[in-house]
């Protein structure tokens, strides 16, 4: 009886080394399945996050180009306003080859600084005051009726680099 009971339990033990041994292969197929999960999901996330990089930078590579020659815009205002307040003065003098090549050079700078992207703000006198699109320097007292809250006369024009106001215009409100 010893002999048997000792191969039963020898025969025990074997069972019991397989099924832990099944329980491990179990549970490292389990593991590694669940890091391989783990892993895809890092992949996909990493992937989708530099999807998102490439398409921040797209586009605000696209609004830099839009805006590169902002600084060089602003600069240049100042002198198209000297022409406009130059063009206004030789007017007066009626000096009419003076004035043509004056407004010969004030029409090629305008037109350079169009086809790079800038354009005029329409504003006329006795347009309703808006304070998104206008910048008001003072206010006076309204000739009529009708001229309050719209504009009386424009000291700057102002300009716009694509989309982007890059001047708003300076006005006088009536009060």
């Amino acid at each position: 009886m010893g002999k048997k009971k000792e191969s039963k339990e020898a025969a025990d033990l074997k069972d019991k080394d397989i099924k832990q041994e099944e329980v491990q292969e179990i549970s490292a197929e389990e593991q590694l399945k669940k890091d391989l999960s783990m892993e895809k999901d890092k992949f996909l996330r990493l992937f989708a996050e530099f999807e998102n990089y490439k398409k921040r930078t797209s586009r605000e590579r696209i609004e830099l180009f839009k805006t590169a020659n902002e600084d060089l815009m602003t600069v240049l205002l100042p002198i198209l306003d000297d022409f406009d307040r130059g063009l206004a003065e030789i007017k007066k003098v009626k000096d009419k080859e003076l004035l043509k090549g004056m407004e010969l050079i004030k029409n090629k700078l305008q037109n350079s600084l169009t086809q790079k992207g800038l354009s005029h703000i329409v504003v006329k006198q006795g347009d309703v005051f808006d304070v998104e699109l206008h910048e008001a320097i003072t206010q006076i007292p309204a000739p009529s009726d009708k001229m309050k809250g719209k504009i009386i006369d424009i000291v700057e024009q102002g300009y716009k680099l694509g989309d982007k106001v890059i001047r708003y215009p300076k006005v006088v409100i009536g009060q």
